[in-house]
């Protein structure tokens, strides 16, 4: 029995003490604890992106404190606790230096971003600077370009102004010319009617001297008849006398033209009226030439049955529509 209560009072006696110490030893952790809470709400505040290493501490602190509830009620497991404490202390302080690390880390990245931030705004303020002296030269060259166009512009419309009047000009010029030379075609037709008198086969349309052909060529062929030689030289006298007349520097032409009427021709020598009233304007025109009249002054020209004067199916009108025209016009 006396064995057995100093057994006790021994046992007595150590509890207490072993309680102190580990109230003193939580104590300790809670400090600590309370000291690493605090520095981690300010790495919260300084560092964004750890909420997932707090949250992980804040089940940890949870879950500690579950485990000192426990260890009131039940003391037989202290000293797992205090090992599962001293582990979990341990694995904290290993998360705080992680996180210090990692904020020493972040201040380097956010040292490094600020540095290249600041260089590229160098970059951008010296291409600003650029762009700003480009602008500057570009708005020289626009206002010496628009100074260009100005004194073009000036100058293009005095020009228009000069083309103008000597458009006006040459308008005036040509119309005196086409009166100058409706008066030596006045004349010339005058001429014309006195030498060739008044025949019947032989007359004015307008201003055109019509020719029946009969009075030139017999039916079918482009050779002149011997009794055209007569009439063609008076035509050739008037022109000689014409020519001397016109002024040099007057363009002037006597065109003669052959037609025939819509009757085809096929032969060898004229496949179609085209051939043959081009061939008996083209006769007329060499017989001028070798009256003297100057080639510059001729043009023969043929229209086939496309140019007729009546459009009826008669013998007379045929032979009204078998003719050649002379006209006197510009060159």
């Amino acid at each position: 029995m006396a064995l057995g209560r100093r057994g006790r009072e021994r046992a007595i006696d150590y509890w207490p003490g072993f309680v102190d110490a580990l109230s003193t030893l939580l104590l300790v952790f809670t400090f600590l604890l309370s000291v690493f809470m605090i520095a981690q709400f300010f790495l919260v505040q300084e560092i964004s992106g750890k909420d997932s290493a707090l949250s992980r501490l804040t089940s940890q602190l949870k879950q500690l404190s579950e485990l000192l509830s426990l260890e009131r009620a039940n003391t037989g497991s202290l000293e797992d606790q205090l090992a599962a404490l001293r582990a979990s202390l341990q694995t904290a302080q290993n998360e705080r230096d992680q996180l210090r690390q990692g904020v020493g880390d972040g201040d380097k990245l956010l040292t490094s971003q600020l540095e290249n931030e600041r260089n590229l705004s160098q970059r951008a303020a010296s291409q600003v600077e650029i762009l700003n002296l480009q602008i500057a030269a570009l708005r020289r060259q626009l206002a010496a370009i628009e100074e260009a166009l100005n004194a073009s512009e000036k100058k293009n419309k005095e020009s228009q102004t000069k083309i103008t009047d000597l458009g006006q000009r040459l308008n005036v010029a040509l119309a005196q010319r086409v009166q100058e030379l409706q008066r030596y075609r006045s004349e010339f037709f005058g001429r014309l009617r006195e030498i060739l008198g008044n025949r019947p086969d032989i007359r004015v349309v307008g201003d055109r001297f019509v020719f029946q052909s009969e009075v030139l060529f017999d039916g079918g062929s482009a050779a002149l008849r011997p009794e055209a030689f007569p009439e063609l030289d008076k035509l050739a006298s008037a022109l000689r006398e014409l020519e001397k007349n016109i002024p040099a520097d007057l363009a002037w032409i006597l065109r003669i033209d052959g037609h025939t009427d819509v009757r085809p021709i096929a032969t060898a020598q004229f496949p179609s009226n085209w051939e043959l009233s081009s061939a008996r304007a083209t006769s007329v025109v060499q017989y001028m030439i070798s009256k003297g009249i100057s080639p510059q002054h001729l043009v023969a020209a043929g229209f086939g049955e496309f140019q007729p004067l009546d459009t009826g199916a008669s013998d007379e009108v045929y032979r009204r529509n078998r003719r050649i025209e002379l006209k006197l016009t510009e060159r």
